[in-house]
């Protein structure tokens, strides 16, 4: 099975106070194609930093990173922003959602501005999929938080990704309204066969992933770790 995603010795750090504070130390790892990836750890353990150095959001201070087979490190802020556009997908704790357009021009705009065909009619069949066939023209003030999160959930799928990032999904949610949005996640990302890497601090739903990565103080504790039979 090919890697869809290849980390090598990955170190990052930030001048605090004039001093150099290490967030993340030796972090090396693959994730092949099609499968689901968590990564877990305490608050401050890395997991966001790492998440934002795979998606090509941030550079490391060394160390390499390989998204669908392009060597990030080589590419110009253009070249992956252009990387990101066609072959990754985010899902954010905060939603992330345009306040002055509806459910479905959030899902659909961004489609239209890549000269996606059909942007309308797939932002459409993609809210239906997550229940939200009857509030396509409510903005997000008009939307619940679960509700706001199923919107991002079907505008993370619309371009259909190779990747799909995914930084603390439930964070903002109850657990009832988390557990629905999470089933949502993984029903749509096995529809797509979309790679799927989630940092969360919900064990419950780390252990529904193929692989556990675990940090601690920026370094792995249990890399790739099965969690499931």
């Amino acid at each position: 099975m090919s890697k869809i995603l290849n980390v090598d010795r990955l170190r990052k750090s930030y001048s605090s106070g004039g001093n150099d504070l290490t967030v993340l130390e030796g972090i090396s790892f693959a994730v092949p194609s099609g499968t689901t990836f968590a990564i877990v750890g305490p608050s401050g353990s890395g997991k966001t930093t790492l998440l934002g150095l795979c998606a090509g959001l941030d550079t490391p201070d060394s160390g390499t990173v390989e998204v669908c087979g392009q060597d990030l490190g080589s590419l110009t802020e253009d070249q992956r922003a252009a990387l990101r556009n066609e072959k990754v997908g985010f899902i954010f704790q905060n939603f992330q959602l345009l306040p002055t357009l509806t459910a479905l021009e959030n899902v659909s705009v961004p489609l239209e501005l890549q000269g996606f065909r059909g942007a309308g009619e797939t932002a459409r069949t993609l809210l239906q999929k997550v229940g939200l066939a009857d509030r396509t023209h409510h903005y997000p003030s008009q939307l619940s938080g679960g509700e706001q999160q199923r919107v991002a959930l079907a505008r993370a799928f619309a371009n259909r990704p190779e990747i799909l990032f995914a930084d603390e999904p439930t964070g903002n949610l109850d657990g009832h309204t988390g557990q629905r949005v999470v089933d949502l996640l993984f029903d749509l990302n096995q529809e797509a066969g979309t790679t799927l890497v989630i940092v969360t601090h919900d064990m419950e739903l780390a252990r529904r992933c193929d692989r556990i990565l675990r940090l601690q103080g920026g370094r792995m504790l249990e890399p790739e770790e099965p969690s499931k039979p």
